[in-house]
């Protein structure tokens, strides 16, 4: 048996909620928090039956009781977040201020309405000529009486409720602005290419209500079937030690490295990513335990919190456990999940490398110093608590096996479970087993009303056919500047990506996703772009919106961590993960970017691998302005390493060969720049600092300042004549006493 770990993982569950696209919902305790707790584990335990005994009557069944278990539950488990008027002189109830500590009698009669109305499709009995069973309800598709409109109404204000109560009020927004459109688009001008026929209200909610594409689409059934099971697994997972042990895996792996802070905190981002699916819980969990280390090795808060906040971003973007969006990839495409887990790896590893190159030269410029992290030995760590891999081992090798990914994460949930009694203070005892099927399934409830609610979306733009005239609408903006199929492709692809960028700072990554899907996807569809390709561009713009300014939730949570200032701390998390930008649209702007997604054979994916890489690391040279192991690069080299890292993702033989001849110029270019410093007597790289000695606020803003480590080592020269004169002074007033007697 091992030492215990040095390396403590504080609860950070309260700070990462502020950050996230989802809105913190209750602390509930007593008889409410019993029935939300009951509830939730019966949604688990629903989920988990439906993978190996379904529903007879369908999966559409399915979707109706799973959202009448989750729909209900969000008006308990969250608050409405408004103030009540009240009438001057009259005290309100207990718990119906703004901020109740547990549900109010509003919340408990939208939870009942919600109830109803999510049950109402299978109600076995006849109301008003309504109800009367599941089969009767869809033989009134298309024929809704008036009890069936008035139901779907009622759903479809709760879920709007719902989605501001757990996301805020813009995808309501969105969801209203849809809705309008399809109910006045009639009315717009006819020879406008948005333009349309016009659909009455109850054709609008027979869409939401009663057909494949609303409310009960595609993406609450991949919630219902996929998403609430990786939760269930995520949180079988961080129960049983797993997310501890990660964290104190990457210190102790790096821990005589003169860059073991950076390197801690890329790969605690990346091994945390498979308990936790947020960017910005990640970004919070690896902070707590890393910035204090960060700090002490030299790191500016701002540079520190950027890397934190990309290495956070980049664990939803990475194999085996994607965001969510993944998985409605796989419905929408009709492909397996492991396929979208291999035309993700390729990215991955670019994005990784992309930030690690940054470590590297931050540690250089900067002047960062060698710090001693105490943590145990990695092969003790790995001998003692390295079964925490065996369960993501088992997901992968399941789904090479052609097993389902309901079936595969199943399998491994199982293996977690039983794996943390070898561990007394993480065994999941009964007790903390619910506990896990609860968190499990609690923590799908927001993300289960936004895709209820993205039904909204798909439905009004299947019905209007808005998706193939907004793509024409994008199109015909890139032919506006050019005729060359190459430049309208690249043109829109850019378009596209800023367009997404922009619609992501607004909604849920998987909202994001959906919406980008049905109006942005068909546009490169249309180019020629092969579905994967657009599939996976679409995914990693709507996962990005985390990291861009103005919102970028993760930069955020990281400044508020590491207490730097917030838009430098967006700007370096931008830096840290331009890899990120950049690599969707290299697949997408030539075929031989489908090399990226694993895609085309060996030799084309090794070349655009290697060739993608080489333009990752010459754009890292640009960003930081230093080559690893040669010198600081000016700025002449700085802006021929960017135009080279541009030009060889465009992975055609002209661009390819024009990357590398500006590649070579930048190694050239630091070369002569290093020979000329050694010449005139200048040191080429900063010299290493004592492992022992402590940072101090003079550090850190010198670190943050300059580009070659000049004035880091100025301060040090200044201390050491400080030193100096004082000893002098000591000794001369030791000689004087001495006279003196």
């Amino acid at each position: 048996m091992g030492a215990p770990p040095r390396v403590a993982v504080p609860d950070t569950r309260e700070l990462a909620a502020q950050f996230e696209d989802e809105k913190p919902g209750r602390s509930l305790t007593g008889p409410v928090g019993l029935l939300v707790t009951g509830t939730t584990v019966g949604i688990a335990l629903l989920a988990l039956v439906q993978v190996f005994q379904p529903l007879p009557q369908g999966s559409k069944y399915y979707l109706i009781i799973f959202l009448a278990g989750v729909l209900p539950t969000v008006f308990l488990a969250y608050p409405a977040g408004l103030s009540i008027p009240w009438r001057p002189g009259r005290t309100p109830a207990s718990g119906d201020g703004p901020d109740p500590a547990g549900p109010t009698r509003s919340d408990w009669l939208l939870a009942a309405a919600a109830l109803v109305a999510c049950l109402y499709p299978v109600l076995p009995f006849t109301v008003g000529g309504g109800g009367g069973g599941y089969d009767a309800f869809l033989d009134r598709q298309g024929l809704l009486v008036g009890l069936d409109v008035a139901m779907g109404t009622v759903l479809l204000l709760l879920l709007l409720e719902a989605c501001r109560r757990t996301t805020g009020w813009i995808l309501p927004a969105v969801c209203l602005l849809f809705l309008a459109y399809g109910y006045y688009g009639g009315l717009l001008p006819q020879s406008w290419p948005v333009a349309h026929a016009g659909l009455d209200f109850g054709q609008l909610v027979d869409a939401f209500y009663n057909s494949d594409s609303g409310f009960y689409g595609t993406p609450l059934d991949v919630a219902a079937s996929y998403i609430v099971l990786f939760t269930i697994y995520g949180a079988v997972l961080d129960l049983s030690g797993a997310g501890r042990f990660f964290v104190e895996l990457s210190a102790a792996a790096f821990r005589r490295s003169r860059t073991a802070a950076g390197r801690t905190a890329v790969a605690s981002g990346f091994l945390l990513g498979t308990v936790s699916g947020s960017g910005a819980a990640t970004t919070v969990s690896i902070g707590a335990v890393t910035w204090p280390v960060l700090r002490r090795a030299g790191y500016p808060a701002e540079r520190a919190g950027g890397m934190l906040a990309a290495a956070g971003v980049g664990a939803i973007l990475s194999p085996p456990t994607l965001g969510a969006a993944a998985f409605i990839i796989a419905e929408y495409l009709g492909v397996s999940y492991l396929q979208v887990l291999g035309w993700a790896t390729i990215p991955t590893v670019l994005y990784y490398l992309g930030i690690l190159l940054a470590v590297e030269i931050d540690a250089r410029r900067s002047g960062v110093r060698p710090v001693v992290v105490h943590a145990d030995s990695p092969w003790r760590l790995l001998g003692r608590f390295g079964y925490h891999f065996l369960s993501l081992l088992v997901i992968t090798g399941l789904l090479a096996l052609g097993v389902s990914a309901t079936k595969a994460v199943v399998g491994a949930t199982v293996l977690a479970a039983a794996l943390s009694f070898l561990d007394r203070r993480h065994r999941l005892t009964p007790a903390r087993l619910v506990e896990a099927l609860g968190t499990g399934a609690r923590g799908v409830l927001a993300v289960s009303a936004v895709c209820a609610a993205a039904g909204i979306i798909t439905a009004t733009t299947t019905k209007t056919g808005l998706g193939p005239q907004a793509a024409a609408l994008l199109v015909s903006g890139a032919q506006a500047v050019s005729s060359d199929p190459a430049v309208v492709l690249a043109l829109t692809a850019v378009l596209a990506a800023v367009a997404l960028t922009l619609l992501g700072l607004a909604v849920p990554v998987t909202a994001s996703f959906v919406i980008g899907w049905v109006i942005i996807g068909p546009a490169l569809l249309d180019l020629g772009v092969a579905a994967p390709a657009a599939a996976m561009f679409v995914f990693y713009f709507a996962v990005l919106s985390e990291v861009s300014p103005p919102t970028a939730l993760a930069a955020v949570a990281a400044a508020a961590v590491t207490g730097g200032r917030l838009v430098p701390t967006m700007w370096q998390t931008l830096r840290y993960a331009l890899p990120a930008y950049l690599i969707p649209i290299a697949f997408v702007i030539t075929p031989a970017g489908l090399g990226l997604l694993g895609i085309g054979g060996p030799q084309r994916v090794a070349v655009a691998a290697v060739v993608s890489a080489l333009g990752v690391a010459v754009l890292a040279v640009a960003a930081g302005g230093w080559l690893p192991g040669v010198g600081p690069a000016g700025v002449p080299e700085r802006i021929l390493g960017a135009l080279a890292g541009l030009t060889l993702l465009w992975l055609e033989p002209v661009p390819v060969t024009v990357g590398a001849v500006l590649a070579a110029a930048v190694v050239a270019g630091v070369l002569v720049r290093r020979g000329s410093a050694n010449r005139t007597g200048e040191p080429s790289a900063t010299p290493p600092v004592n492992p022992g000695e402590e940072n101090s606020e003079t550090d850190q803003r010198a670190a943050g300042r300059g580009s070659g480590g000049a004035r880091p080592r100025r301060e040090r020269r200044r201390r050491l004549r400080g030193q100096t004169g004082r000893r002098d002074e000591g000794r001369r007033r030791q000689r004087d006493h001495l006279q003196g007697h």
